[in-house]
Formats: C-alpha cells, sequence, structure tokens
C-alpha cells in the first residue's frame, strides 16, 4: 500500500478512485508497449482477461474527469480526455480503457486518456489511483 493511500470512504481528500490489479492477461505486454492497458473487473470472461489487467475495486466515488492526476504505482500522469461512456463502463462493468496519447479528446467513448509517456511495467499487486485536484498526493 502506497504510503499516501487513504480510506475514501473516511477522507474526502482521498483518491476518488482506487483499483488493484489482481492479473495480468498473457496479452498486457503488447497493449503496454502500445501505451494502452485495458481493465475489467475479476469477473471477465476468459477471451477478455487474455488482454486485459484484472482487478476488484468499487466504483469511483465521483466520475473521471480531465485535470485529475493517476498514479500507477508511483508515477504520476495527469488525465487529458474522458470519453462519454467511461464512467458509466467503469461504475457498471469495472471497464477502463486507459491511453497514454496524451490526447485533449478520446477517441472512442470509453477511453481515458493520459498525457504521453510510457506506462510502468503492470504487475499483480500494482496500485492506481486517481485524484481530484484537491486531493493529490504531495
Amino acid at each position: 500500500m502506497s504510503s499516501y493511500w487513504t480510506n475514501p470512504m473516511t477522507d474526502a481528500t482521498g483518491p476518488i478512485y482506487e483499483l488493484e490489479i489482481t492479473a495480468v492477461g498473457p496479452l498486457v505486454a503488447e497493449f503496454t508497449a502500445e501505451g494502452i492497458w485495458v481493465f475489467f473487473h475479476e469477473q471477465a470472461p476468459e477471451e477478455v482477461a487474455e488482454f486485459a489487467l484484472l482487478h476488484h475495486a468499487p466504483p469511483p466515488r465521483q466520475p473521471l474527469a480531465p485535470g485529475q492526476t493517476l498514479t500507477i504505482g508511483s508515477e504520476r500522469y495527469c488525465v487529458t480526455a474522458v470519453g462519454p461512456v467511461a464512467n458509466e463502463n467503469i461504475a457498471n462493468l469495472g471497464h477502463l480503457v486507459l491511453k497514454a496519447n496524451g490526447f485533449a479528446e478520446a477517441e472512442l467513448p470509453g477511453d481515458v486518456c493520459i498525457e504521453a509517456r510510457p506506462l510502468p511495467h503492470p504487475s499483480i499487486g500494482l496500485r492506481l489511483h486517481v485524484w481530484a485536484p484537491t486531493g493529490e498526493p504531495s
């Protein structure tokens, strides 16, 4: 657990969304090389799990939006765009398509775009957090 993590149920300044990777599909490395991570809740069908990062997480406390900070382990990224169905997909399916492309507009309705930098190596136990501008880690 990272040193800045707080319980989002008791601390209003904590992350608005947090997930922990519980499984890494065999095709994830290819997607990572392209700057794309596809997340699904642990109950994802096997054919989806092959290219996905599985997790267990409750829905976000508030919608993801441009200008928020996303952290993956110790790496920080600015959220640059959120597609019109991305928040619905996260809330209902635990499905998040994260693209490190820096786009100001999402290419696909379910995309969440972050600044264009390499994604870290995905591994079981790695945590992703999304912080509202006033709740960012220092």
